[in-house]
């Protein structure tokens, strides 16, 4: 196993990166500013195109910031690669597994050679690690075979052949059912908890997940952190107010017609998706100066065209800060353009 690291596992000092595009340049990191210790499993929230895996490909090293500074385990990522990529690995959701006609056992023994086992290590790691994420009983089936639990799982097998210090995790449960991401979840959390030290750094839009898994979290909107600490604590920012979720057939003209009401801090659509008329109907999350302010949001939803079909007065989740600091949900947050040129 490598040396775990003195000082934090991850720093990052006023980190910029811009994308080349048309008609204008993308910022896709705006200058950030954070600090991991060795550990902590840390998440970052946000939606797509917050810059959450621009961050994820600098610190693993597979993209150069255009500005600023970032060290993983105290090694310079401009500099120093090889010497991170010798004490972290990383899991991506929907990420391909390998090499299809390979078996299962067959591919991750091939990775561990790439991290330079010798080749009877490399077997006993790969039957070890196998059974650790529960693909024993496939260690024979061809890699195509799997399904996408299974496939992840591997991925998950393959980013501990090195016995990594730091994990980079970007959606690792991205597409997958309850059951396949429960465990996968299990899998990381008993890889940190097994040797002191071990650190994470999780990227997700599941509030749910960061706020099982994680010490502490950031909520990052268009490249910029916009809170920072443990899930309590940023809960407790909107504690005061009184959150609502509003089960709707429709909703006519979207959470902004609800916006300016008197009293309503912010409304955003939850799962259902969009505000239109749909078979399961829409829910929206509403946080309010107080209960007072509810009349006249009823008012305006019956005036809309709307049938209410359930109310709930709920405690403050991940998500509702989010919306409390950028004043939309994440089904409704901006698709960053595809990256282009560096600037």
């Amino acid at each position: 196993m490598p040396s775990a690291p003195s000082g934090p596992a991850i720093e990052a000092r006023a980190l910029r990166r811009v994308y080349k595009a048309k008609p204008s340049p993308v910022v896709a990191l705006d200058g950030v500013d954070l600090e991991v210790p060795a550990g902590e499993l840390f998440g970052l929230l946000g939606p797509n195109g917050a810059g959450k895996t621009t961050l994820i490909k600098i610190l693993t090293t597979l993209l150069l910031p255009t500005a600023g500074t970032a060290r993983v385990a105290g090694f310079d990522v401009v500099t120093e690669t090889v010497r991170i990529r010798r004490i972290m690995n990383m899991v991506a959701g929907g990420e391909q597994s390998g090499y299809g006609i390979l078996t299962v056992r067959e591919q991750l023994w091939m990775f561990s050679q790439f991290y330079g086992l010798g080749t009877r290590e490399g077997w006993r790691r790969t039957d070890e690690l196998l059974d650790l994420v529960g693909l024993g009983e496939q260690r024979l089936q061809r890699v195509s075979s799997l399904s996408t639990g299974q496939r992840q799982k591997l991925n998950v097998a393959r980013s501990l052949v090195n016995d990594p210090w730091i994990l980079f995790l970007d959606e690792p449960t991205l597409g997958l059912d309850v059951g396949a991401a429960r465990d996968i979840r299990g899998h990381f959390r008993s890889w940190r908890e097994a040797v002191p030290g071990r650190t994470a750094l999780l990227t997700t839009h599941y509030m749910a997940e960061a706020d099982e898994l994680c010490d502490r979290v950031a909520i990052v909107d268009r490249g910029r952190i916009l809170a920072l600490g443990t899930p309590s604590e940023l809960k407790r920012r909107v504690q005061e107010e009184s959150l609502f979720r509003i089960a709707l057939d429709q909703l006519p003209g979207g959470p902004a017609t609800l916006v300016g009401l008197p009293g309503v801090r912010s409304a955003a659509l939850g799962a259902a998706g969009a505000g239109a008329a749909a078979p399961d109907g829409v829910t929206v999350s509403l946080v309010l100066a107080d209960d007072g302010a509810l009349a006249a949001v009823i008012a305006a939803l019956t005036a809309a065209g709307a049938r209410i079909r359930g109310l709930a007065k709920s405690e403050p989740t991940l998500e509702d800060v989010f919306v409390e600091l950028v004043g939309r949900g994440l089904d409704e947050a901006d698709e960053a353009p595809p990256p282009a040129e560096e600037g």
